[in-house]
């Protein structure tokens, strides 16, 4: 194994970590919510009455923070090496998995990790082990 010098930025990564940490302690702290994006979206699903406007703002955050990171560079071209019918299908399975679960990596991951939730850690460990297999059979063993 090698590592890419070149797109090696342990210090971009901190920092967004640390944003992302302070963003949700904040949210916790000033709202009382968590930040788990399949809740929030969630809730936008089957609005309550006087609950839509912090989903929508917050919505609006995640779909607008990229559009404002083009205003000072170009965004990363990523590249996907799979067909619209895997990306279809891993896309449900991941949703799926976020109901079962009770939450996604964000309110699992971050979230629930930060609040020492015993059931979160779980959840967590349960993502990662799966994320791992899947990654050792598609590529080990499938030759993918």
């Amino acid at each position: 194994m090698a590592i890419d010098w070149n797109h090696f930025t342990p210090f971009a990564a901190l920092a967004g970590g640390v944003l992302i940490g302070i963003a949700t302690a904040m949210f916790v702290l000033l709202n009382g919510r968590i930040a788990g994006i399949s809740g929030v979206l969630g809730g936008l699903l089957g609005p309550i009455r006087g609950d839509i406007a912090w989903r929508a703002a917050f919505t609006l955050g995640l779909v607008g923070a990229p559009l404002v990171y083009l205003l000072f560079a170009a965004l990363p071209r990523p590249q996907i090496d799979a067909n619209y019918g895997t990306l279809i299908l891993a896309g449900l399975l991941v949703g799926l998995g976020t109901r079962y679960g009770s939450g996604c990596t964000s309110g699992h991951g971050v979230c629930g990790l930060s609040r020492l939730s015993p059931r979160s850690l779980v959840a967590t460990a349960a993502f990662m082990g799966a994320g791992f297999a899947t990654v050792f059979v598609t590529r080990h063993l499938l030759g993918a």
